[in-house]
């Protein structure tokens, strides 16, 4: 017999096998939760304080520092900082990992501060509900385009597209957090269409009311952000301002690129499946395929993972969005075990044949029926 499998669906299961491998998923996940507590509290704490001390380290590198090296030092550290906020401590709180755990009320998802220019509220919204509510389903799922950036065969072609790799690695890496916060805001709307008939991916209309919204949500992040580190800090330098201008942007940027690449890691591939328009789980095993197989992992030793904020283990998230990253590197393996069981196609791979796969797939839907995958044939 013949089965065809496109990037429309997962891996066709029978209903007993999807109840099968939900149950299995689930009983995972019961483990897992039930140990999370003190121990996470505690661990995301230190990590915290050693986040603060490397931003305390790195500027004062920064603005003291007679030469390269130690200015360079300065630079690394005030990265390492940024990155830890935005990843593994930032990323983790907002969605929601520690809230209501004894200890974890400085990282309660509706109150943490995050240290990046987007906006937590609109971000819960966009990805913790939109994303990872439906991901990669289209119209639902805001995060598979971004202006000129087409990341499924579903969004329609249009000319834009056609530049969308040096847009990607030239203007959308370097500044992620900024333009991210134009996305979730609903900022990006008020100006682009997403190429759907929706036309739209948060705003309900481009109203003046719609578009006061957008832009009051988007510079209520943007304006104390760019203040602090591009104003601020450099006017306590008084004549090297630059040279702090610099450093708080080079760490920037690191951060930025480091924290695309993670993501788009996580997301895109050739053989990542993306789904259409109407396209709805019958039950919660073939929602958990779903996810899994709309996600990429990747591997890396345990530093950089946690650089990535536990991201390399993109599968595992998307299955358990609210759990800490420690407690996602500790289940990938079940999880691996259990699908490969099931059939269901577990992805994963070094971080630079990750990468490459993801670059290669945005060369192929930058052109005009680019992209297309043929139709996976098996012998059952």
């Amino acid at each position: 017999m013949t089965v065809e499998m496109t990037s429309e669906s997962p891996t066709r299961l029978s209903d007993d096998a999807y109840l099968r491998f939900g149950e299995e998923i689930d009983a995972v996940k019961a483990k897992v939760f039930g140990r999370v507590g003190e121990e996470d509290v505690r661990y995301v704490r230190r990590l915290n304080a050693f986040s603060r001390a490397m931003e305390v380290v790195g500027r004062v590198l920064i603005h003291v520092s007679p030469e390269p090296l130690s200015f360079s030092a300065g630079v690394l550290c005030l990265w390492v900082h940024k990155q830890l906020q935005a990843t593994e401590i930032g990323h983790t709180a907002l969605h929601g990992a520690y809230d209501k755990l004894p200890g974890g009320e400085r990282f309660a998802s509706k109150t943490f501060g995050w240290d990046v220019p987007i906006d937590e509220e609109s971000w819960r919204y966009g990805h913790n509900v939109r994303h990872h509510g439906s991901t990669n389903v289209t119209g639902k799922d805001p995060d598979i385009h971004f202006g000129p950036v087409r990341l499924t065969e579903h969004t329609p072609y249009a000319p834009r597209h056609r530049y969308q790799v040096p847009f990607a690695l030239l203007v959308l890496f370097p500044n992620f957090g900024f333009l991210m916060n134009l996305h979730f805001t609903g900022l990006h709307d008020v100006f682009f269409d997403n190429g759907l008939p929706s036309d739209l991916d948060f705003l309900p209309d481009r109203s003046p009311a719609s578009v006061r919204s957008a832009w009051k949500k988007a510079l209520r992040k943007y304006v104390p952000y760019y203040l602090k580190n591009y104003v601020f800090f450099p006017l306590l330098a008084g004549p090297f301002f630059w040279k702090v201008l610099l450093g708080n942007w080079l760490a920037e940027t690191l951060r930025d690129v480091y924290s695309a690449a993670t993501i788009y890691c996580g997301h895109v591939g050739e053989d990542v499946k993306s789904y259409p328009m109407g396209a709805r789980p019958k039950s919660r095993g073939e929602w958990y395929a779903m996810q899994v197989e709309a996600s990429n992992d990747f591997e890396v030793s345990l530093p950089v993972s946690v650089l990535c904020g536990g991201l390399d283990c993109q599968i595992e998230h998307h299955l358990f969005p609210t759990l800490p990253p420690q407690r996602l590197r500790e289940i990938a393996p079940a999880i691996r075990d259990i699908c490969e069981r099931h059939g269901v196609a577990y992805k994963s791979a070094s971080w630079g044949k990750t990468l490459r796969k993801a670059l290669g797939h945005l060369v192929a839907l930058s052109r005009d029926g680019g992209g297309t995958r043929e139709i996976i044939r098996s012998m059952a």
